[in-house]
């Protein structure tokens, strides 16, 4: 009986323990301070175009959740901390506390929404291919037996390595820690193409070095949604950053935020990465769904 009262204390405990780290909105409080992560490369969701901080459409969505916080907690001058991450981190980073949002270019997926929270999805993509202009290579068949770079730690690993798999392509697939780098294994000879998410293979294309050298091809192997990730369990901070795009996507705002970041020109070539609004991202202006990728 004695060792059933211990052990239900232990539990309690950390339970308790759990609960206060999920409690995103006290920690902040607590702390005086909000942590928010941001990418390096995604461009145009999260990047460094400069010597300043990181732009984007998702940088300023973040910023309008700090603003948020500021005013629901009323600290006006609640400090902001900058993290970057990377794919391979950003879950790790969120998980212990060292971050407390991430708005980047990450899938919501059923397999990740068992470690985090995501908020509405507010982006629609689809795995496809940045090559040279003069490589030849229009679509997966093409790659057979060949080269292919990704990113570590993205969906995109997965999707074409079970691509390959079921097709019998036979892909040799090398991983570069960031999509910089995995655009590099191609720019450098030693990989024939890179498998990424569409939009930010466009972004990426848009500030090389000779952008009229590369070209996107390639069939979308899946349309997958991006999101804000939030650690679980936590119904008040999740109600808060919900709150904030959902009101964007209501007002207008988030229609003009996407124009601003896709269709006009953009840090730091000002030149304009040109892709409408896709139907998916203009349904869930009204559904406002956070419903992942399988």
């Amino acid at each position: 009986m004695k060792l059933t009262a211990t052990l239900a204390a232990v539990l309690a405990t950390a339970l308790a323990a759990t609960a206060a780290q999920a409690d995103t909105l006290q920690k902040i409080a607590d702390s005086g301070k909000i942590t928010v992560a941001y990418r390096e490369s995604s461009v145009p969701f999260s990047y460094l175009a400069g010597a300043g901080g990181p732009v984007g459409f998702s940088v300023e969505i973040t910023n309008a959740i700090v603003g948020a916080v500021k005013k629901q907690l009323n600290k006006p001058g609640l400090k902001v901390d900058l993290q970057a991450v990377t794919s391979q981190n950003r879950i790790p980073l969120l998980q212990n506390g060292t971050v407390d949002i991430e708005c980047g270019s990450t899938t919501n997926n059923s397999v990740r929404g068992k470690d985090v929270q995501f908020a509405i999805n507010y982006f629609y993509t689809g795995t496809r291919l940045l090559v040279k202009k003069s490589s030849g290579i229009r679509n997966w068949p093409d790659l057979a037996k060949k080269k292919v770079s990704s990113t570590t730690g993205t969906t995109n690993a997965q999707v074409i390595r079970k691509y390959s798999k079921d097709k019998n392509l036979d892909f040799d697939i090398v991983l570069g820690k960031d999509h910089d780098d995995a655009m590099l294994l191609v720019d450098a000879g030693r990989a024939d193409a890179f498998a990424m998410d569409d939009i930010l293979l466009f972004g990426l294309k848009g500030n090389a070095r000779n952008p009229a050298e590369w070209e996107v091809v390639g069939d979308a192997l899946q349309v997958e949604p991006y999101a804000c990730m939030m650690r679980k369990d936590d119904p008040q901070f999740q109600k808060l950053v919900n709150g904030v795009i959902g009101g964007m996507m209501k007002s207008g705002e988030f229609e003009k935020l996407y124009n601003k970041w896709f269709m006009a020109p953009i840090p730091p070539k000002n030149q304009a990465i040109g892709l409408p609004m896709s139907q998916e991202l203009k349904d869930n202006l009204t559904a406002q769904s956070d419903k992942p990728a399988m």
